[in-house]
């Protein structure tokens, strides 16, 4: 029998949802236990978390959906990985910050931050509608890590006043819609409610 995988976190961690949107994806739902971690009080900080290692795990590739393309298309699913990563998740961190979590917390919104990060956001955005106007995903014709990795900022910026930014692009629209659709991307927000 499998060892379970312990996926420490918090359901509203972007980072965290990454994990459990990989695991559904990878129709691994009874093989991993989520185990809460209370990152207001500080919970992360500390030991025993600290002292945790996830030994290396991977996933089984003959489960679920691949997320990776083998051969050369591999190149370009890593590009938008990495425009992921470095283009778009720092500027909707920073609005999904302002918009979302201060005001959820009472910390007062730096409208500043906000008009120059959604400016920024438009422009990331108008590169995914390049891309997806030749593909229906970001790496392909396939839904991909490349893909997964947007759900988190993205479901959290569609509850504010970026959601014009992201309905606007009609290819980033149906991208969008499709993308947030998914089963396992359920799965994720139930678990937030």
């Amino acid at each position: 029998m499998a060892e379970i995988i312990k996926v420490h976190g918090s359901a509203l961690s972007t980072a965290t949802q990454r994990v459990l949107a990989c695991l559904y994806e990878k129709e691994l739902e009874f093989e991993f236990e989520f185990i809460p971690i209370n990152m207001a009080v500080g919970e992360h900080k500390k030991e025993p978390f600290l002292a945790l290692n996830n030994q290396g795990q991977s996933l089984n590739a003959d489960k679920g959906t691949p997320l990776v393309i083998p051969g050369k298309q591999m190149a370009t699913l890593s590009v938008w990985m990495e425009v992921e990563a470095h283009q778009f998740d720092p500027v909707a961190s920073n609005l999904n910050r302002e918009l979302f979590f201060k005001p959820m917390f009472g910390i007062p919104t730096d409208n500043a931050a906000v008009e120059e990060n959604e400016a920024k956001l438009g422009k990331v955005l108008d590169v995914y509608e390049s891309g997806l106007a030749r593909s229906k995903y970001l790496g392909g014709d396939i839904f991909t890590l490349a893909d997964l990795h947007h759900l988190p900022n993205i479901s959290c910026a569609m509850r504010t006043q970026v959601k014009k930014l992201f309905d606007s692009p009609p290819h980033v629209s149906a991208w969008l819609a499709d993308i947030t659709s998914r089963t396992a991307w359920s799965k994720v927000v139930a678990m937030n409610k």
